[in-house]
Order: structure tokens, then C-alpha cells, then sequence
């Protein structure tokens, strides 16, 4: 689920200042403690070869987060994808793998567990 910052529905909006809130932006029950993660990703950057091996040879971490700058395009394991741009909120459920369009800077809240163990995984990968 994408969201630009000005679909995000405004919950104050006085003098100075603008809050907005979006409820129900994913679940985090039973996923226990949760790491802040910051990504750097050069134009053409696909992660699918490096989930080959996990269920579904994709991402089974959710991640909420935000797209600093550039752009992204993230495949869900129902064969739908949605494009990721420059200022919007995102999350996305477990069974997802990553593309990168443009450019990225991306910073994403993540299940620790979770998805160390991908991380761990892609390393494995990489160095094999």
C-alpha cells in the first residue's frame, strides 16, 4: 500500500503546524521488536534473484516505511505491483521483492527477526 503525503488524510491543521494520520497502515502484532533500517539503491537494483531460496523466492518480512527519493516498483506475491515515488508512505506485507527505477533512498521499519533473516539470506547469496 503507497500513499503520497497529500492523500494521507489531515487530522490538525492549525497555524504552524499539520498533522496527518493514516489508521490501519498495516499490523504489527506478534512480530516483536522492530528495527529502523535506511537503504541507499543505484537505478536498476533487483532484489529477486537474491530472495531465491526464502517461501515464495520473495521478502516474507512486512516493512513500513518511506521513500526519500527516487523510485521503486514493488511486486506482491499476487503478481500485482505498484510504483513507489519520491515522498510517499508506504508498507508492504510479507511476499513482496523490490525493483529500483531511480535512484533510491529509502528508510523502512522492519520486524527485526524477520528480516535479518533475509538480510542474512542475501548476504549468503552474494558472497556464494
Amino acid at each position: 500500500m503507497r500513499m503520497a503525503k497529500n492523500d494521507v488524510p489531515v487530522r490538525i491543521n492549525v497555524a504552524g503546524a499539520v498533522a496527518r494520520q493514516q489508521p490501519n497502515f498495516g499490523d504489527a502484532s506478534g512480530y516483536g521488536k522492530i528495527s529502523g533500517e535506511y537503504f541507499s539503491l543505484g537505478a536498476g537494483t533487483d532484489i529477486s534473484p537474491l530472495l531465491q531460496g526464502l517461501e515464495g523466492d520473495l521478502c516474507q518480512s512486512p516493512h513500513w516505511g518511506y521513500l526519500l527519493q527516487g523510485e521503486l516498483t514493488v511486486t506482491y506475491s499476487d503478481g500485482k505491483s505498484e510504483d513507489i515515488f519520491g515522498g510517499d508512505l508506504f508498507y508492504w506485507p510479507p511476499g513482496h521483492t523490490v525493483k529500483v527505477g531511480k535512484d533510491a533512498e529509502v528508510i523502512l521499519f522492519s520486524p527485526q527477526h524477520e528480516h535479518s533473516h533475509v538480510i542474512d539470506h542475501m548476504l549468503k547469496k552474494m558472497s556464494g
